[in-house]
C-alpha cells in the first residue's frame, strides 16, 4: 500500500483537536508532561500545522509569531509514525508556510537529547545557555533562510489577503462573492451605522 502524506494548516476545530490529541499522546502520555504545562494558554493565538499519514493524524507543529521570527513549538509525531516521511513533510511545510508569510528566521526550544534531529533540519544551537522546564533540558535553536520569492507582503493583492491561512494560492469564498453586485447603503442609514 502506498503511503500518502498530507500537511496543512489546522483550519477547523476538529483539526485543532487532532493536533491537541497528538500532543497529548506524545507530551502528556509518553513524556509525562502535566496537562497545564503542555496546554499553556498559547494555543488560541497560534497557528497549528497538522500532518496526516493515509488520512490519520500523525504530526503537529504550533507556530507563534514575533516581530522578526516565528517560533516552532510543540512539534510532535505519534510514535507509530516516527521514521516515516511525515516528520520531514511537516517541517518542510512549516518552513515554507513561514517563508510565505515573509519570515526568514525560525526559532525554537529543542530538548537537548533531540539536538541532532534539529540540526538535520538546518537548526543551529544559539549561544543562549541551556535551561529546563517540564522536566527536560532545552537549548535554543534557530534556522535562517532566504526570503520566499512569493512572500505575502504589504501591498499584496487584497483578495489574496482575504484567503484562508496557508491557502493563499486558492481563490477564497470572498472572491466567489464578487459575482454579486455591491450593495448600496442609503446615506442616512450609513450615518446611523457609523454613529
Amino acid at each position: 500500500m502506498a503511503i500518502e502524506y498530507t500537511v496543512k494548516v489546522a483550519s477547523t476545530a476538529e483539526e485543532r483537536e487532532m493536533a491537541y490529541m497528538i500532543r497529548s499522546a506524545v507530551f502528556c502520555g509518553e513524556q509525562k508532561c502535566p496537562y497545564h504545562e503542555e496546554f499553556d494558554g498559547n494555543d488560541n493565538t497560534a497557528t497549528h500545522i497538522i500532518g496526516f499519514v493515509n488520512g490519520e493524524p500523525a504530526a503537529t507543529i504550533r507556530l507563534r509569531y514575533f516581530a522578526e521570527f516565528v517560533k516552532f513549538e510543540r512539534f510532535a509525531v505519534r510514535s507509530e509514525y516516527r521514521g516515516t516521511g511525515i516528520t520531514e513533510a511537516a517541517v518542510d511545510f512549516g518552513f515554507d508556510f513561514c517563508r510565505r508569510k515573509g519570515y526568514t528566521k525560525v526559532y525554537g526550544h529543542a530538548q537537548k537529547r533531540l539536538l541532532r534531529f534539529w540540526r538535520r533540519h538546518g537548526f543551529n544551537q544559539t549561544n543562549h545557555p541551556p535551561f529546563h522546564f517540564s522536566d527536560s533540558e532545552y537549548v535554543a535553536v534557530v534556522v535562517e533562510f532566504d526570503p520566499h520569492p512569493e512572500a505575502i507582503r504589504y501591498g499584496a493583492d487584497d483578495l489574496v489577503l482575504l484567503r484562508p491561512e496557508g491557502a493563499w494560492q486558492v481563490p477564497g469564498v470572498l472572491e466567489h462573492s464578487r459575482v454579486r453586485p455591491a450593495k448600496v447603503v442609503p446615506r442616512e442609514r450609513a450615518q446611523r451605522l457609523s454613529a
